[in-house]
C-alpha cells in the first residue's frame, strides 16, 4: 500500500464507519417511517449525507479528545492518534472540514430544524459525552446515550420538517438499549476502562451491580419496543420478529447473572448490533407491507393514528 492510501485508510478509521453505517441505517429508517409512500428522493439523499457527514466528525472528535485514554486501552491503543500515524491539528482539521459540509448540505438543502438538531447531537457527543460525562460519571453512557439515539428524530425531521411522536418512541428505543448494550463490552473491558480511570459502571459499582442494570434496561427495553405495535406505527410483522429479537436480548442478560464467563458479555455486545439493525429493519419491512393493523377494528386510535 502506497503511503497516501495508509493515509486515508487512517482518517477512515477515525470516522469509525461500523458506527457510522448503523447511525445512518437508523436515520434512514426514520426517513422512511415518516412518509406512508415513499420519502423525496432530494431529501433522503442529501438528508442521509449530510447525517453521516455528521456523525464521522463526531466520531473524529471523539478519538482526538480521547487519544490518552486511547493509548492506554488495548481495545483502542492501535488507534491513529496513539501510535503517532496522524497528528491532532490534522484530525481536528479533519472534524471541522466534515462537520462543516454536514451543516452546510443540511441547512441548504434539507431544512434548519434538522440542522440545529444534528449539531446538537454532534455536539452532545462529541463535546459533552466525550469531553465531560465520559470522565464525571458512572451513568456517562445512560445521560450521552440521548445524543447516540437521535438518528431516526433527524431523519423523521429531514423529510417531514418536524419532530412526530412516533420518532420520539423510536429515539427512547436506542435511548434505552444503548446502556445494556455498551454496559456489556464495558464488562468485557472493565479493567481497560479502570487502567484510564474512566469511571464505567464496571469498575465504581462492580461486575453484579452492573449486570442487575443490564437486566432492568432489558426489560426497559422490551417494553419501549412494544410501543410501534400499540401506537400504530407498526403492525403484526414487526411484533413477531422484535419478540424473538427481546426473548434472545433478555436470555443474554440473565444468563449474564448466572455466568461468570465474560465471552458471553462480549457475545451479547455484538448481539445488541445485530438487534437494532435487525429492530430496525422489520420496522421498515412492516411499514410497506399490506396488512390491515389488528387494533384500527378496535379504534384504540384516532382516525390517521396508523399512518406515520
Amino acid at each position: 500500500m502506497t503511503a497516501d492510501g495508509h493515509t486515508w485508510h487512517q482518517y477512515w478509521s477515525l470516522t469509525k464507519p461500523r458506527v457510522v453505517a448503523l447511525i445512518v441505517f437508523t436515520a434512514v429508517v426514520g426517513m422512511f417511517l415518516a412518509v406512508p409512500a415513499l420519502p423525496a428522493w432530494p431529501k433522503l439523499i442529501w438528508g442521509t449525507l449530510g447525517i453521516g457527514l455528521a456523525a464521522a466528525s463526531a466520531a473524529a472528535i471523539n478519538h482526538l479528545l480521547d487519544r490518552r485514554i486511547d493509548a492506554l486501552m488495548a481495545r483502542t491503543r492501535h488507534r491513529p492518534l496513539p501510535t503517532g500515524q496522524l497528528n491532532e491539528r490534522n484530525v481536528l482539521w479533519f472534524a471541522l472540514v466534515l462537520g462543516t459540509l454536514a451543516m452546510t448540505v443540511l441547512a441548504f438543502r434539507v431544512n434548519i430544524l434538522t440542522a440545529v438538531l444534528t449539531f446538537l447531537s454532534l455536539f452532545g457527543y462529541a463535546i459533552v459525552y466525550t469531553a465531560y460525562l465520559k470522565r464525571a460519571t458512572p451513568q456517562n453512557i445512560v445521560i450521552g446515550g440521548a445524543a447516540g439515539a437521535s438518528p431516526p428524530v433527524l431523519g423523521w425531521a429531514a423529510v417531514t420538517g418536524e419532530v412526530h411522536y412516533n420518532a420520539l418512541l423510536l429515539f427512547l428505543i436506542i435511548f434505552v438499549w444503548t446502556p445494556p448494550h455498551f454496559w456489556a463490552l464495558a464488562i468485557y473491558r472493565r479493567h481497560d476502562y479502570a487502567n484510564a480511570e474512566i469511571p464505567m459502571l464496571p469498575v465504581t459499582h462492580g461486575v453484579q451491580f452492573t449486570r442487575w442494570q443490564i437486566l432492568f434496561y432489558t426489560v426497559l427495553l422490551i417494553i419501549f419496543t412494544l410501543m410501534p405495535f400499540l401506537t400504530g406505527l407498526a403492525g403484526l410483522f414487526y411484533l413477531g420478529g422484535v419478540t424473538v429479537l427481546n426473548i434472545a436480548f433478555l436470555f443474554y442478560a440473565i444468563g449474564l447473572l448466572r455466568t461468570n464467563d465474560e465471552r458471553l458479555a462480549m457475545r451479547m455486545f455484538t448481539f445488541s448490533v445485530i438487534y437494532l439493525m435487525m429492530l430496525f429493519a422489520f420496522l421498515l419491512i412492516d411499514h410497506y407491507l399490506p396488512w390491515p393493523h389488528p387494533l384500527q377494528s378496535i379504534k384504540l386510535f384516532p382516525a390517521g393514528g396508523f399512518n406515520s
